[in-house]
């Protein structure tokens, strides 16, 4: 049984690392990582496809019968049309969209398999989950951190350039756009860690039984700080904006993330 959950929990960490290297080829049009997310996405299939063959031998029969049959061959369905979609087309917003919402289901349905083959193991992964969930929006909210703080030597930067003086100063410094470069990839980073950890805290809340709904301070915090950065990053990317009209923005989101930190988090039911 723990090499069986071993091996669920491996295809969920090939699944979030495929949905995080998607996004990061739907902001920078990267080829290199759009071929490790096809590979990737490729063994999370392959491992699922296995699965799948095992099942329809021992059973002699395709695995819809039951619920969590139907969201297991819902997952592989979706697998194969990313796949083929990865292949005929170059569509970086679908590919990383229709990847996230792959992952979803992959959750849910590895969480219910847990619940029908060995409820024991439930409490344990539900650890791990909670822990992955707070490590990624810590590691998401560190990065946010770092960006903010590329902005503001951006700002101290363009003072010094703008009034002439402080050239020591300036020769430790990035130049502007490299400052500016710098935390946007940051950002561009830090946000598919944030949707992966508001994901597995959705689920982790769900199936734990905790108070949880939607209006939650917490949680509608961290939904808003995604949206505040994706909103960032569409400016960025799509609006072609930069230096200190993106950078403010990038300071007012991380004011954003520390009202949701400190104060969104007292307020909330069931965050600590």
């Amino acid at each position: 049984m723990f090499a069986e959950r071993f091996l669920q929990e491996s295809v969920l960490l090939l699944y979030g690392l495929t949905v995080i290297i998607y996004f990061i080829d739907f902001l920078y049009h990267n080829r290199k990582a759009n071929r490790i997310a096809f590979w990737l996405l490729a063994m999370v299939w392959l491992f699922q496809t296995i699965f799948l063959l095992t099942e329809i031998w021992q059973t002699s029969s395709i695995p819809i019968q039951t619920l969590n049959d139907g969201l297991y061959t819902y997952t592989w369905i979706i697998i194969t049309f990313s796949l083929i979609v990865h292949r005929m087309f170059r569509l970086e917003f679908f590919m990383f969209f229709i990847s996230v919402f792959g992952f979803f289901i992959m959750i849910i349905h590895t969480l219910r398999s847990m619940q029908i083959t060995d409820s024991t193991q439930i409490p344990l992964v539900l650890d791990e989950m909670l822990f992955a969930h707070i490590v990624l929006a810590l590691v998401s909210y560190g990065l946010f951190t770092i960006s903010f703080i590329l902005a503001c030597l951006y700002y101290m930067q363009y003072k010094f350039l703008k009034q002439k003086k402080g050239y020591k100063w300036l020769r430790r410094f990035q130049d502007l756009e490299g400052l500016e470069k710098r935390a946007f990839q940051l950002i561009g980073l830090g946000e598919p860690l944030l949707l992966l950890s508001i994901i597995l805290g959705v689920v982790w809340a769900y199936m734990t039984g905790a108070e949880f709904y939607w209006g939650d301070s917490k949680t509608l915090g961290s939904i808003i700080v995604f949206v505040i950065y994706a909103v960032y990053l569409y400016m960025r990317i799509q609006r072609g904006y930069q230096g200190k009209t993106i950078l403010s923005w990038n300071i007012f989101a991380f004011l954003v993330l520390l009202i949701n930190f400190f104060l969104f988090n007292s307020l909330s039911n069931f965050h600590m």
